[in-house]
């Protein structure tokens, strides 16, 4: 089940499943990221493994192994 840092992930939906199932996605994110939306395009703090747009609801995850590259973040969709 768990791949420790050697997953890869080819969505973002496999990315917020996997930190959800390892109970991870509301782990806090250090120091937090500020992310801009994808879908509409406003900055907001990303402060957890898993985080949701306020503006919009898209939903991104990053894997705790991953946190320190904001390019690891991805989106899985909008009120995923």
């Amino acid at each position: 089940m768990h791949d420790g840092c050697t997953g890869t992930f080819e969505s973002g939906k496999a990315v917020v499943d996997k930190i959800r199932t390892m109970g991870f996605n509301t782990r806090p994110m250090p120091p937090g990221v500020m992310i801009e939306c994808i879908e509409c395009g406003n900055e907001f703090l990303m402060a957890h493994l898993e985080a949701k747009c306020p503006h919009c609801n898209m939903v991104y995850g990053v894997t705790p192994c991953s946190v320190s590259r904001p390019g690891a973040i991805m989106a899985a969709g909008k009120n995923y």
